[in-house]
């Protein structure tokens, strides 16, 4: 008999603590499907019954899951914990909240998300090109044909670009990537920074009947090289006219300290 001691293949495991545990068992119950959309969870008291913790333990992996976006919690007596939606909708959503929020503070400017939305949308265009539908190319021209007959000034302007930019990356056939564009257009709209005119106005609706024109008829090169443009020509212009703000906005304050 040996006295040799074998080698052990023993790891240690690492033990989860109860927040963990709470969060990740009911992170794969929806997920799971064992949950659907709109459904309230237990209350706190009789997940912490069940999982043999306190109610701040609950709280905590509650309060994760939300961050994550599988719940929403909301308090009072008609409140609760209840399931979002977990498709790309909801993550455009969270998404282009975020990016929002980020903007505000000032850790993101527009040059930098305009900039991922160059990258995105291209190669987006060239894929509606590969992928539209019928379906899809009949609603690109009656948005097209709306712009045509608005007037710039009209608040429709806006939403119709919206729904322009969105159907063509729906057309992509990518529900991550229509996830992505539709959050960073809602953020990044150049409408949102420049004042409309009817020349700009005028060059978007040409640049929206190039890209349609290059999509139905599936050439893929010119549908992104339609794309590229219009999205450089009003980042440019939003760039152009920020920076024209700033030195207005210096000249009017100098002249107010000078008075």
């Amino acid at each position: 008999m040996s006295s040799r001691e074998a080698d052990s293949e023993f790891q240690p495991v690492r033990v989860r603590r109860p927040r963990e545990q709470v969060e990740l068992q009911i992170r794969s119950a929806i997920l799971g499907g064992e949950f659907q959309t709109g459904d309230r969870l237990p209350s706190e008291a009789a997940l912490a019954r069940d999982f043999g913790v306190s109610r701040s333990t609950i709280r905590e992996a509650l309060r994760s899951l939300a961050e994550a976006g599988l719940i929403s919690t909301f308090p009072g007596a008609s409140g609760g914990s209840f399931v979002e939606g977990i498709d790309h909708h909801a993550l455009s959503t969270r998404f282009g909240d975020t990016v929002e929020t980020i903007m505000r503070f000032g850790t993101l400017n527009f040059e930098e998300v305009a900039g991922v939305r160059l990258m995105l949308e291209v190669p987006s265009a060239r894929l509606a090109a590969h992928n539209r539908t019928d379906a899809h190319l009949e609603e690109l021209e009656q948005i097209v044909d709306s712009e045509k007959t608005i007037a710039f000034s009209d608040p429709e302007v806006g939403e119709l670009n919206a729904a322009f930019h969105r159907t063509i990356a729906e057309a992509s056939g990518n529900r991550l990537l229509t996830a992505l564009i539709s959050a960073l257009h809602g953020v990044t709209h150049p409408l949102t920074y420049i004042d409309t005119s009817p020349e700009l106005s005028r060059q978007s609706v040409i640049h929206h009947i190039r890209i349609v024109r290059s999509v139905r008829e599936q050439d893929e090169d010119s549908a992104a090289g339609a794309m590229k443009d219009h999205l450089t020509y009003l980042s440019d212009g939003a760039i152009a006219h920020r920076a024209n703000e700033t030195v207005t906005n210096g000249a009017v304050n100098s002249g107010k300290q000078a008075g």
